[in-house]
Formats: structure tokens, C-alpha cells, sequence
């Protein structure tokens, strides 16, 4: 038995990713481009590389193919000439599918949600590292979280909450000051399942 009932986005602001995008960002080193230029607002593929100590030209192949699926685009304004290409993340989420606008490969989709669980976990196993220094004291310094909470909520409920969520995360991110000295780039990963799968 199917369930005929329109569903309503739970992301009505986000884009919708293309299979270009699922292709892009389900490379691995795409993904951690991808975090630098998020880190660093704006960069050269020669800050990238060496920041991953990759070399400059497979970095720029990389990140042609993430502006091309429009995940990043060019910063021109930022540029010193004509011939400097400076790249920016571009503005916005955006959601692999849902049953309002279900996803154009399902194969990809798929290979791309395993790649970021596996990120996840790398980042659950860092923290899990840590966190023996933290709660002994021997580093005062908060690197990260963990915290986990049992709700009763219905579905719409649920989809309210998360979506107060995001909007904090956009209000803090708007009033931060890129020129602050002590920024560093964050990995939030908010995962939520109920007791039906």
C-alpha cells in the first residue's frame, strides 16, 4: 500500500542537488575542498593545496568540477587580475531529496549519503579521541561536542524543530566576524532517527 498524500518539503529553502552536484560532492576530496573553502571564505587553489599539501593543479581540476555542479563559483572581486581565480562556496543548503522532490539518481544519492556517514564517523572517532583531554582537564580548550537527546515529537514537530535549527546556525554564521582571529571551521552533524527504522 502506497501513501498517496502530497508531502510537504521539509527544506522548501534549500536547492535541490543535481546529479552533477550528487557526482562532485560524493568525491572525497572534493568534500574536504569543499571544508577548507568554507573555512577560509574565500581561496586560491594554490592556499588549498598547500593547506592539504596537494599540488595546485589537481586542486584547480577539482574545483572546476565543484563550480560546475554549483556548489562553488568564482570570487572575481577578489581576484588581483584577470588571470587570478579566487572561489567561494555559494550561498545556501542544499538537500540530496525527500518525497516532495525525490532525488534524480538514486544510485548516486545513495553513494553520496554513505560518503558522509563515513565523514561522520571519521569526525565521531575524533572527538571520541579527544575528549579523554577535555573532561580530565588536560585541554581546557573545547574542540568538540557530543550530545544526544530523547524527544517525544511527531513528525511535524520534529520538522519544526529542525528547522529552528538551521535557522540558528544561519543567524550565528551571518553575524560572525570573518576577520576574527580566533575562527575556526566547525563540522556540525545533527542526525536525528525515531523509533520506527
Amino acid at each position: 500500500m502506497t501513501d498517496d498524500t502530497p508531502h510537504e518539503d521539509p527544506y522548501p529553502d534549500s536547492k535541490h542537488a543535481t546529479s552533477a552536484m550528487l557526482k562532485a560532492y560524493a568525491h572525497p576530496l572534493r568534500r574536504r575542498i569543499a571544508k577548507v573553502l568554507v573555512g577560509r571564505t574565500y581561496a586560491r587553489a594554490a592556499d588549498i593545496a598547500a593547506e592539504l599539501d596537494l599540488p595546485a593543479n589537481g586542486v584547480s581540476f577539482h574545483l572546476r568540477v565543484l563550480a560546475n555542479a554549483g556548489l562553488i563559483e568564482e570570487a572575481p572581486e577578489r581576484a588581483r587580475d584577470r588571470r587570478d581565480r579566487v572561489w567561494t562556496a555559494v550561498e545556501g543548503a542544499w538537500s540530496i531529496g525527500s518525497p516532495a522532490r525525490p532525488v534524480e539518481d538514486e544510485m548516486l544519492g545513495g553513494a553520496l549519503m554513505s560518503a558522509l556517514a563515513e565523514d561522520h564517523f571519521d569526525m565521531v572517532r575524533r572527538v571520541l579521541e579527544w575528549v579523554p583531554e577535555y573532561v580530565t582537564g588536560r585541554d581546557p580548550e573545547p574542540h568538540g561536542t557530543f550530545s544526544q537527546h530523547n524527544l517525544r515529537l511527531n513528525s511535524a514537530e520534529y520538522a519544526a524543530m529542525e528547522k529552528r535549527i538551521h535557522e540558528a546556525i544561519k543567524e550565528v554564521t551571518d553575524a560572525h566576524d570573518a576577520d576574527d582571529p580566533d575562527t575556526r571551521t566547525w563540522t556540525l552533524d545533527i542526525i536525528g532517527a525515531d523509533d520506527m527504522i
